[in-house]
Parts: C-alpha cells; structure tokens; sequence
C-alpha cells in the first residue's frame, strides 16, 4: 500500500477517526480541530495522516508547529518519525536530528518545524517544491489566540489549491479558554471532531493505562471527565451553566408566539447588540435565534437593520441609558421602550436567567450570544475563589436579553 509493506488502515489509525479520515481523502474541509483527553490517539491520527498525504502528493510539504519551539523535538517530531516508522517506508525519509526536518528521499518534499516564539521564521518559509499543504498545531491551546493563528494561516496557506489544517489539542477547563469558544464558530470549510481512549484498541495504550483511567474514574469523576475524556469541566466560576446550544430549527421558530426582542447600545468601539427570543413560560425555556452584533453603527443604520427583522414591529426594550437614541430609533420606525432597570436589575436579572429549566442558543445564527453566555464567569479573586459580583464585561448580549425579558421577571419572584 505504502511501497514498502503491506499496512491496513486499521492497524494505524483507531475507529473513531475513520470518518474523519474520509473526510479528508474526499477534500470536504480545511480545518480539522481535534480534540479529545489522554490517550485518544489524535496525534497519531495527524502524523499518519500527514505522511500519507505528502507520499500520495509529491507537490506536499508539511510544517509542524508548537508555541514554544523548544518543544517540538520530543512532541511532533518524535511523532512524525514513529508514524513514518508505523507506516513500514522509513527508507523512503531522511532524518534531520540537528535542525529538525524530514526529507522524502527521492523527491525531496520537507516537514518543517517552527515555534510560534519565533514568528519571523514562520514568515519565511519556502520551500524548493511544492507548498505547504498540510498544517499542524500540536497543542494549539498554547497559542495566545486565532488571531495568532491567522495570522500564521496567512503567512504559510499559499501556492496552493488544496490544504490541510490540523489543530490538536485537551480542552481547557474554562469555556472562557478562547480555543473552547473557537470550535463553536460554524464554518463550512472546518470540522470539529472529539476522540478518547475510549475508542482506541487497549493493547495500543496497554492495561495499564486503562487500569489508572478507571481508578480516576472511581476516585475523582471530575479529573476523569476532564483528563480522559477531554470535556470542558469548567473552574467552578461559571455563571450559566443552563445553557444548550444547538440549531433552533425554522419548525421550531414557526411554533414560537412570545417573541422578545432588546437592544444594548455600543459605545465607541463597543458593539451594539440587538436580540430575538422566544420564552416558553410553562416549561421556562428560553429560545434565542436572532442577533445584530456590530461596532459602530449609527443610529439610522441600526434602525434600519432592526426593522429589516422586526417587520411586524414589535416592541424593542433597550437600554435606557441612551433616551436620545432612543428617541432617534422611534423617529425610524422601531417601538423601541427604555428597560425600567431599577435598584440590582443587574443581579435580579441574571439570577432570573440562571433560574431557567434551559437557554437553548443556536450558535449559528447567534454566534456572538453563545460565545457571551458560555464565557461569562465569576472573576479569580487572587485566592483560588471566585469575587461575587457579576463582571461587566464581554456581556452585551446578556444585557440585551436581560433587557428584552423585563416584562417576563416582573411575573415572577426569584426565590
């Protein structure tokens, strides 16, 4: 199969990424974020992947980073010699110990290596042959953030048609993490994927592995859920833990009939923020399935992409700290009415909100509203707690829906 002996996909790659591995054969995405706890084999998966795609294109190359660059020699290094080794074609690869590079030996296509420490190397890689087509973040998470990756996307996604980017990675324990948040953004080029040990042949990792993830199991389920089976446990500072996010079908929306709708003004570079729900009293779900989210409207314009929604003109609660773009709004055509707020509406409001049965958001067509609810924690108090007081930040599509439900509270008593 691979030109030197005979090797069945399933003697490398564990069931749970067969799929996955489809996917890529039949070029359906470009970013393929893996995640998953100890033992889930995804960076095995990455490696074979990697050296199968370079030894069936010979215009591929391939780097492999880490944030620190002292890092890679015994991680993704170390990986991609023990998936040329799997494969059986170890005499097909030359071996670069001093400055980390695998060569193929007749056609003389590279896996580089780079540090995100060092940015200006990135920048100048070249390659005699080829382009990069395939991309690995190993530990991705210990890059600042995606506008750090993309900025390296830039610097390496070109000279070619078709690529493959890998980010693997253990979920952090906070959704605030912004590599939580960033695999609840929907694109049509990215897959995300979630593998444990679970799927993975137990003479592969060994009885014992399986033997101490069971003690864990036992002993502490909250490191087991988190370590083995790689879920966003959270810190304990989560304010909304009632939240589900999932897609809000267009049947679901034609049997809604208590629609709300609030508005949170943007100051400066603040983005203004505009919501749509629907509350199902008898159950206490609420439905969210509209945002406008945007810096720097002004009011005209954001009357007019109001009204582009809100065609039967209902009510729009906002923020009463602006009566004269309130004002202006009315002038445009929108029933806008100022929150009545009042004495702790903040604390009131968002207690009411934790009280639900369930939030159900739908993160595509509310992206920036799913992000806000499933970041929003308690602040580190310095002392391993957490302050008491709500923050006011990062929150204004929980204002905003706090404003739109005002009528909703005031039937009911927070006990």
């Amino acid at each position: 199969m691979f030109g030197v002996r005979e090797t069945r996909l399933s003697d490398v790659i564990g069931k749970g990424f067969y799929d996955v591995h489809r996917d890529i054969m039949n070029f359906k995405h470009t970013h393929y974020w893996l995640k998953g706890g100890r033992g889930s084999t995804k960076s095995s998966f990455i490696s074979v992947e990697i050296i199968l795609g370079m030894m069936t294109d010979k215009n591929a190359n391939a780097v492999a980073l880490r944030k620190i660059g002292v890092n890679i020699r015994d991680s993704v290094f170390e990986q991609l010699r023990w998936a040329i080794d799997i494969l059986g074609v170890s005499e097909k690869w030359e071996v670069k110990v001093s400055v980390p590079e695998l060569i193929i030996k007749n056609t003389g296509q590279k896996i580089i290596f780079r540090g995100g420490d060092n940015p200006k190397k990135i920048k100048s890689t070249k390659f005699l042959k080829g382009y990069p087509r395939f991309i690995w973040y190993e530990e991705v998470d210990e890059f600042t953030g995606i506008d750090e990756i993309r900025s390296i996307n830039q610097s390496l996604m070109r000279g070619g048609e078709k690529f493959v980017v890998f980010y693997s990675y253990n979920p952090p324990k906070s959704q605030r993490c912004w590599v939580n948040s960033e695999v609840l953004d929907v694109r049509d080029d990215k897959l995300v994927h979630h593998s444990t040990y679970l799927d993975v042949p137990k003479e592969w990792l060994g009885k014992q592995f399986f033997a101490e993830a069971e003690h864990v199991k036992r002993t502490r389920p909250d490191i087991y859920e988190h370590e083995y089976l790689g879920e966003v446990t959270g810190t304990g500072g989560e304010i909304f833990n009632n939240v589900t996010l999932r897609e809000i079908t267009d049947n679901e929306l034609n049997l809604f009939d208590r629609i709300h709708r609030g508005l949170d003004w943007g100051y400066a570079c603040d983005p203004l923020h505009y919501t749509v729900n629907h509350y199902d009293r008898m159950r206490k779900r609420l439905y969210i399935f509209f945002e406008i989210h945007k810096s720097g409207l002004t009011n005209i314009q954001a009357a007019s992409l109001i009204n582009d929604e809100n065609i039967y003109k209902g009510v729009v609660v906002c923020d009463s700290a602006e009566p004269k773009s309130i004002d202006e709004i009315r002038q445009f055509g929108v029933r806008a009415e100022p929150a009545k707020k009042g004495h702790d509406s903040v604390e009131f409001g968002i207690k009411w909100l934790q009280s639900l049965e369930e939030i159900i958001i739908d993160p595509v067509r509310c992206p920036f509203t799913s992000k806000e609810f499933m970041r929003y924690e308690f602040e580190n108090d310095g002392f391993g707690g957490f302050k008491a007081k709500y923050p006011d930040r990062d929150n204004h599509s929980i204002d905003a829906v706090r404003y739109s439900l005002e009528g909703e509270m005031r039937k009911v008593t927070v006990r």
